[in-house]
């Protein structure tokens, strides 16, 4: 088998998917291009801040992408390429598609409601809380994994104590991007002109590009990961518009850009896949069955997905025609830089086995080589390349960062006709609740995100079943057919807990071996068992609402 052909099939595949399964859901739920969305009703110039469909959809693509669809298809890839191909094209047309649109679409007909809020008022406050619980605690999980991912990758330093330019280069690039964004923030709102922005978006970047590699930053994991998280804290309570907005719009060029490159370099290598097709049902002591449907999350169906369509892209929806671009169309994008990042990789492996490193190293050595055909050096190539995984991660991390504190806002907040107490108005401030959330993501963050990547896995898929048993329940108490997230839900369910039921196991394991470090194992376990507990009382407050509601 060649790349060609595995990408050729993804492209048709989710190009027929959004024409004919897209629209039809839009049709079969129905739209209103007349009306005002929330964006524009309830516009504050922090949260709901209206903005071009472009706009939107390279918010929603960039904080939903993450280093998900880069690192989870390379890991499984361990089972045999088919395995991972088929659950990427078949979880992100039926599952991660249609949820990222739903809950996008519900949002935008209430208010720009979150995931939680949504679920108060369509299954009640208990429902509402055991929910927002749950996301935070996830929120933490999701810091901790991609903090610790971009550290390393911007480490600045080999381990026998030489420099890694390319790590450097890409933080430098990192760095720069997050005041530029600031500035462009600024001058999107001063020149309203969308072609105008996009030439000046294209060029910043280029100036950003040659800036980082020009001048490198050479720091340690260590100190990086500091860095992280006070740009996580920043970002949390800047205005959108002022940060986040135009740090998405500029990424996208990037990430647009890498895949472009990928698939290109695919089509005129045409590389051979050097994976085998089927590995076999158990690999390195891991079941296929559930581990390579929460291996594989973003790119497939990520639950986090639901929290940015309602939490953020919702208040930025200029129009309900852009909700299907920006919903569905959005992960698919992401579904195909999935299968790019498969392939490249097992056109990467020798005899049957991937080369060594991290994800990101893999896929970035790989799609700079591809770069160095078009003329590029190779340094360059490779620095540009870590530098669009590294944005793939800081664009997520900060719309997480928001999205916890936001939850942790939202759980201790009075329902209608309650008055809020000195505490609860201390907690739920935006800096204090900030703060919160980011210290106990950095004590996770300590065990390194190899050991909390399985529990973040399982953990993102498990939310995405209880929000798909929410949405059905929105979906049939608002007179909407809902059978398309019937079986998407049960399935994940199913998939999530059993994971789960392994990590716990793997835990315990450790704990009886002697080798059990309460502050990082113990503190998983913790979150592990809340997960699990919080899950199972969400579905059931979910499923007695969905079989009762006409």
């Amino acid at each position: 088998m060649n790349g060609l052909t595995l990408v050729g099939i993804a492209i048709v595949v989710l190009v027929l998917a959004y024409i004919l399964y897209g629209r039809w859901l839009v049709k079969t739920w129905g739209i209103d291009p007349d009306a005002r969305t929330p964006a524009v009703r309830l516009s504050d110039g922090q949260d709901y801040v209206p903005a071009s469909r472009f706009t939107v959809f390279s918010h929603q693509f960039n904080s939903i992408t993450g280093a998900g669809p880069v690192t989870g298809p390379i890991i499984a890839a361990m089972f045999g390429w088919l395995p991972a191909f088929l659950w990427l094209l078949i979880g992100g047309v039926f599952f991660g598609a249609v949820q990222d649109f739903t809950a996008l679409y519900a949002s935008v007909k209430n208010d720009g409601k979150s995931m939680g809020l949504l679920i108060e008022k369509y299954i009640g406050k208990t429902g509402r809380k055991l929910f927002l619980l749950f996301c935070w605690l996830f929120t933490l999980l999701v810091i901790a994994a991609f903090a610790d991912i971009l550290a390393g990758t911007f480490n600045g330093f080999t381990k026998d104590g030489g420099q890694n330019v390319p790590g450097a280069a890409a933080a430098s690039i990192s760095m720069i991007y997050i005041f530029a964004a600031m500035f462009f923030g600024i001058f999107m709102r001063a020149v309203k002109n969308g072609f105008v922005q996009f030439i000046a978006g294209a060029v910043l970047v280029v100036l950003i590009l040659w800036a980082g590699i020009k001048y490198p930053l050479y720091c340690t994991a260590e100190e990086w990961r500091y860095v992280v998280f006070a740009y996580c804290f920043i970002a949390s309570v800047m205005p959108m518009w002022l940060l986040k907005q135009p740090r998405d719009y500029l990424s996208v060029f990037l990430l647009l850009g890498m895949i472009l490159g990928g698939a290109l370099g695919i089509i005129i290598a045409n590389p051979k896949i050097e994976m085998p097709m089927f590995a076999g049902w158990t690999v390195k002591n891991q079941p296929l069955f559930p581990i390579l449907f929460i291996t594989i999350a973003c790119g497939a169906v990520s639950g986090f997905h639901s929290l940015v369509s309602s939490g953020t892209s919702s208040k930025s929806i200029s129009n309900e025609r852009d909700m299907l671009s920006v919903g569905y169309g959005a992960m698919l994008v992401e579904t195909l830089l999935g299968v790019v990042a498969l392939v490249i990789a097992c056109a990467a492996a020798s005899d049957g086995k991937l080369p060594a490193g991290t994800p990101f190293q893999i896929f970035g050595h790989a799609v700079g080589g591809f770069f160095t055909m078009f003329g590029l050096p190779a340094h360059i190539s490779t620095c540009i390349i870590m530098m669009c995984v590294s944005a793939l991660a800081m664009t997520t991390i900060d719309a997480v960062t928001r999205i916890g504190r936001m939850s942790l806002q939202e759980f201790f907040a009075p329902s209608e006709g309650e008055k809020n107490g000195v505490i609860v108005k201390f907690i739920t401030n935006n800096y204090v609740a900030t703060l919160i959330t980011l210290a106990l993501a950095y004590a996770l963050c300590l065990a390194g995100y190899a050991s909390i990547w399985p529990l973040f896995g399982a953990s993102n898929q498990l939310l995405s079943a209880l929000v798909l048993t929410a949405l059905a329940v929105f979906l049939k108490v608002t007179g909407r057919k809902g059978f398309m997230l019937y079986i998407p839900m049960i399935f994940m369910f199913v998939v999530t807990m059993s994971a789960l039921l392994i990590s716990v196991y793997n835990i315990i394991m450790k704990l009886s071996g002697g080798n059990f470090v309460f502050m990082v194992d113990g503190l998983q376990l913790i979150i592990a068992a809340a997960l699990m507990t919080l899950a199972v009382l969400v579905v059931t407050n979910c499923y007695k609402k969905l079989v009762k509601s006409k």
